[in-house]
């Protein structure tokens, strides 16, 4: 069996959290260890964590205050952060999960199969599911060769070479890219279907609509496969004036050269990756 870990950032969850947990605690192959990130939440989150961890050895928690504003990428993976500053290194994957899931039972168990059976996978997920009029649809985000953010699993070597997470809006991006960059595997199982409880971004602020911009720059993406991803995000979001948004996130980051995510030369190969998987779904 191998040992994994879990760390859930929360903030302001008690409509979810519990249900997280519950499905969790459920599953065949339980995690070796779990802490809980509450983050600034000003509901009934804490207890709601407190009471799960005082029935649970496995389960620990602790609270921060991060800025009470709801941006993407940096705020979760800070709590991340924090929670991962209080684990040991005895695992051999480690999940980051958000606090709005249900998991199915035998998630983590297929998981672990997935690392197992070969040696050069390094990030294994399921898919993503939303609740429309009664039935549990695949959400309009999902890409097959995409893990979303919600829920990633790595392998602890994976995890280590490709510097852990980065605290930026493109962290769930970059650490596939990355991942690639290093020849390792990234699999998604469309068997493993996990139920979102509340859509992606319903608590990002105005602010948030140009730090997706921001994030291709940080990338290396460029201007030409910027502006590509950006009318497929925008389409996807139903929104089709959110490209605008993001083109001037791009030239806002652009202009004030703002730091890659990554290094030069993994800029290139991002591009020539980015450039044939687009070729290769056109033709």
């Amino acid at each position: 069996m191998m040992n994994y870990y879990i760390i859930i950032p929360a903030h302001n969850e008690e409509a979810f959290v519990g249900l997280t947990l519950e499905s969790i605690a459920k599953q065949t192959h339980l995690p070796k260890k779990m802490v809980i990130v509450n983050d600034n939440s000003t509901d009934n989150t804490e207890t709601i964590i407190r009471e799960f961890a005082n029935q649970h050895p496995w389960v620990s928690w602790t609270t921060i205050s991060s800025d009470a504003s709801h941006l993407p990428g940096s705020k979760v993976i800070q709590a991340f952060q924090k929670g991962l500053a209080l684990l040991d290194n005895e695992y051999d994957f480690i999940v980051k999960a958000d606090a709005d899931l249900i998991f199915p039972i035998n998630y983590f168990e297929t998981i672990q199969t997935h690392f197992q059976t070969d040696k050069r996978i390094g990030m294994v997920g399921g898919f993503a599911y939303i609740e429309k009029k009664g039935e549990w649809i695949l959400e309009n985000l999902t890409d097959k060769d995409h893990i979303r953010g919600a829920f990633k699993a790595y392998r602890k070597e994976t995890f280590k070479q490709i510097g852990e997470l980065k605290p930026a809006m493109g962290w769930d991006t970059v650490d596939e890219l990355l991942c690639k960059f290093y020849n390792w595997r990234v699999v998604t199982d469309a068997t493993l279907k996990v139920k979102h409880l509340k859509p992606t971004g319903v608590n990002y602020n105005k602010n948030a609509r140009f730090k997706q911009g921001e994030a291709f720059y940080s990338l290396g993406y460029g201007f030409w496969i910027t502006a590509i991803a950006s009318a497929k995000l925008a389409i996807l979001k139903r929104k089709p004036l959110l490209f605008f948004d993001y083109m001037q996130g791009f030239w806002k980051a652009k202009m004030a050269k703002n730091p890659l995510l990554v290094t030069q030369e993994q800029a290139e190969f991002i591009k020539k990756y980015r450039w044939k998987t687009m070729k290769e779904k056109l033709f």
